[in-house]
């Protein structure tokens, strides 16, 4: 955090403390539910949340990207704690920290800078899509899944629109009312009068509605019971009470087990899997970043790998780089880190002292939150921008979505990087070579860097040349030229005569010509 000069952040406490504040309330029913559904005490959620705070956000370079456990991980943590245990697991984690830190040094993270920009935005808007269908059921009040996976399909094979469906037929009044009045809070907290109101202005949108939920179901358990907040759509942290009691929650790794190859197996797959959604989330965040700063994607990694090292030994899940958090401290104000320390120092102090008022905080509130971070991801102007810019962006970023929706956020940015390849290509493919003709004079000329995907190309515009022509082969503009195109120009020049064809060549690197045709000077 220091590496930059201390009045920076001090510059913008106003915008980041509010921020971290909303990061907090975010990220407590986030840690709990991934957690669960790993299969692992719901403390180690929290654990790794606060390590996410406090430490990976010391040592990141970047400004706005929020780190804790990641529900892209879910499956993976949950079959190794059943075919390893918990404390096994642990020690896998923390081995995977120290792989990640190897892979910072040896410079992986340039893998990040693969992935173009149409298929990471398609990441963006799916998340935002899976948001606003995870979070509707809890705004509705309905006894969703304690998983928080970023899948479109239901452990029954049930997509989630049918899921809906069953939420929207079973829902509670109290966590409507909650929800609406929650988000009409936030939007009317988002207006020119409230952001120019010298007092109404400092405290930020969601936190206002988190009150007013908490507020609203005191009053309703007192006067209205039928129109209270059930017990179990309130936020549930385990009772703790002080430091020592917080000490007690801790869990360790299982040393014994150094020995059992599948744990050097399950720290492998966490750190790769773990890295590539680091990278992601990273790409993603830059690109939200209002200020466009481009975090160093090799340091991003190596703090992730202290944190998971951390987290591990401590009894925590694994951790990346999380969009879902870092989205919602953008759209808070967030300006620098600062946003995600403070949210790393409000989970550690209330897990410490305040798990029986986080615990009236209703569902349905922190669901509003989410939902209009949902929407700010995936606004109906991203599609018709996208759409605008042509099919070869259109495509990679509407498959991006399917993918994802129809499977998961790895599997889908893998589908979705293989359609971006294949418009990449193809771009390629079509503007490597131009070919101009006067009369029998013709002018191939070599665009940019051709390789032996291009073969086939370059072949047709050779059998395009007639007979008692004279051609001009120009590769001046050419980076590099493949062998293989090479030897397919070498060949053409030896039947050149044939047809009574002069070749003439130009900057192609050292080919020789054939049958006394001279190069050009």
């Amino acid at each position: 955090m220091f590496k930059r000069h201390l009045d920076y952040y001090v510059r913008y406490l106003d915008h980041d403390i509010p921020a971290g504040v909303v990061v907090f309330l975010v990220a407590v029913p986030l840690c709990l539910g991934i957690a669960v559904a790993s299969g692992a005490p719901p403390f180690s959620g929290v654990i790794a949340g606060i390590v996410g705070g406090l430490v990976v956000s010391l040592i990141s370079g970047s400004q706005l990207s929020v780190s804790g456990p990641a529900a892209g991980l879910t499956v993976i943590v949950a079959a190794a704690v059943e075919k390893l245990g918990f404390d096994a697991m642990l020690l896998a984690v923390a081995l995977s920290g120290l792989l990640q830190v190897g892979m910072g040094f040896l410079r992986a993270g340039v893998i990040g800078a693969f992935f173009p920009s149409a298929v990471i935005k398609g990441m963006l808007a799916a998340i935002g899509l899976i948001l606003i269908m995870k979070q509707l059921p809890h705004a509705v009040g309905y006894d969703a899944d304690a998983e928080a996976d970023l899948s479109f399909l239901e452990d029954d094979s049930h997509t989630r629109l049918s899921f809906l469906w069953d939420a929207f037929r079973s829902f509670s009044t109290g966590a409507v009312i909650v929800s609406v009045v929650s988000l009409a809070i936030m939007l009317l907290w988002d207006t020119p009068y409230i952001k120019k109101h010298r007092y109404l202005s400092i405290a930020p949108g969601p936190l206002v509605a988190v009150l007013f939920g908490i507020a609203y179901n005191v009053v309703a358990q007192t006067l209205f019971p039928a129109l209270a907040i059930a017990p179990q759509h309130l936020v549930n942290l385990p009772a703790i009470f002080g430091p020592i009691d917080f000490a007690r929650e801790f869990n360790f790794p299982d040393f014994a087990r150094l020995i059992d190859v599948q744990i050097y197996v399950t720290a492998a797959t966490l750190a790769l899997v773990g890295s590539l959604e680091t990278l992601l989330s990273l790409e993603a965040v830059d690109k939200l970043d209002p200020l466009k700063r481009i975090a160093p994607t090799n340091q991003e990694l190596k703090a992730q790998g202290v944190g998971n090292f951390l987290s591990g030994m401590l009894g925590g899940l694994p951790i990346t780089a999380v969009i879902v958090r870092s989205s919602a401290s953008i759209d808070a104000g967030a300006h620098t880190k600062v946003a995600s320390f403070v949210h790393g120092v409000l989970l550690l102090l209330s897990a410490m002292f305040l798990a029986s008022v986080l615990n009236m905080i209703p569902l349905a509130c922190l669901a509003a939150v989410l939902l209009l971070t949902g929407y700010k991801l995936a606004k109906p102007k991203l599609f018709v921008q996208q759409y605008e810019k042509g099919f070869n962006q259109f495509a990679p970023f509407a498959v991006t979505i399917g993918a994802i929706l129809s499977t998961d956020l790895l599997k889908g940015m893998a589908i979705g990087m293989a359609v971006g390849l294949f418009f990449v290509l193809r771009a390629n493919y079509h503007s490597a070579f131009t070919l101009t003709r006067d009369g029998r004079n013709y002018l191939l000329r070599l665009q940019k860097d051709v390789s032996f995907l291009n073969k086939a190309q370059l072949r047709n515009y050779l059998e395009n040349v007639e007979e008692n022509s004279y051609l001009v082969i120009d590769g001046t503009r050419a980076g590099f030229i493949d062998q293989d195109i090479m030897e397919t120009i070498q060949d053409f020049i030896k039947a050149a005569s044939d047809y009574n064809i002069r070749v003439e060549l130009k900057d192609m690197r050292g080919l020789e010509p054939v049958n006394g045709l001279v190069p050009a000077e």
